[in-house]
């Protein structure tokens, strides 16, 4: 095994970005690949720890970076300004998130023809918007994501669809997951949805201890939630 690590710029228009890629140089390719969406702080050790994990077991991956060149958000106040305008203009977090996935498809390592897409909190929603933007991979995941619908025009879902979810999520309460539920199948997705009870947001986070905002880490649903990563993966890129 020789996992291989390096820094990617790329851009969405007169935007600089950097994501993190990392794969395995021992393994033939080109390879099949995961795409990693962050939570609201931006591009993080947490992502690319993720990364790392996924070249271990023979998937390419890239973190990407949603919000800019070096740009991170510390506070509740910092990461909340970050992402302001993706959810005010979805249109904008579909553009940004697409750009990535074109520059990972670009990549000679990798196989275009087999991508999927994940995301944590924030991410999460990217991962689901690519999806709902009628992109064309294998399939996305979502950690804990936001599940609100992204109001733009529905498109056919071709990405089959994984959806972790903390039941007692604040940030994505039951009548959200019923909606998402809802809108997948009108969508056409292949979609499936596990619910992890007495779980709140940010689950996979060991970082996350903040009951006013709802985050707390959960051992067993993270643990739960990879394994089902995991053989979501072996499904739809294998």
């Amino acid at each position: 095994m020789a996992i291989r690590e390096q820094l990617i710029e790329y851009r969405d228009g007169q935007t600089l970005l950097e994501g993190f890629f990392c794969q395995d140089d021992a393994r033939p390719g080109p390879q099949p690949a995961v795409l990693i969406s962050h939570a609201w702080g931006g591009r993080d050790e947490f992502v690319e720890r993720k990364a790392r994990r996924l070249a271990w077991h023979g998937y390419a991956a890239f973190a990407l970076d949603m919000f800019g060149k070096g740009k991170r958000g510390t506070t509740t106040e910092e990461c909340s300004a970050l992402i302001t305008p993706f959810m005010q203009d979805r249109a904008l977090l579909a553009r940004r998130i697409t750009a990535a996935l074109e520059t990972l498809k670009d990549l000679p390592q990798i196989d275009s023809r087999r991508i999927a897409a994940m995301g944590f909190c924030f991410g999460g929603l990217c991962a689901l918007d690519l999806a709902r933007s009628g992109a064309d991979l294998r399939g996305v995941a979502s950690f804990h994501g936001l599940l609100k619908p992204s109001g733009l025009p529905a498109q056919k879902i071709r990405a089959k669809t994984l959806i972790m979810h903390g039941y007692d999520d604040p940030m994505a309460p039951p009548e959200d997951v019923l909606a998402i539920a809802k809108e997948l199948t009108s969508a056409g997705a292949d979609w499936q949805l596990h619910a992890y009870g007495n779980t709140r947001h940010a689950f996979t986070n060991p970082q996350a201890h903040d009951d006013a905002l709802g985050l707390k880490y959960n051992e067993a649903a993270d643990r739960r939630s990879w394994h089902s990563l995991m053989q979501f993966l072996e499904e739809v890129l294998r």
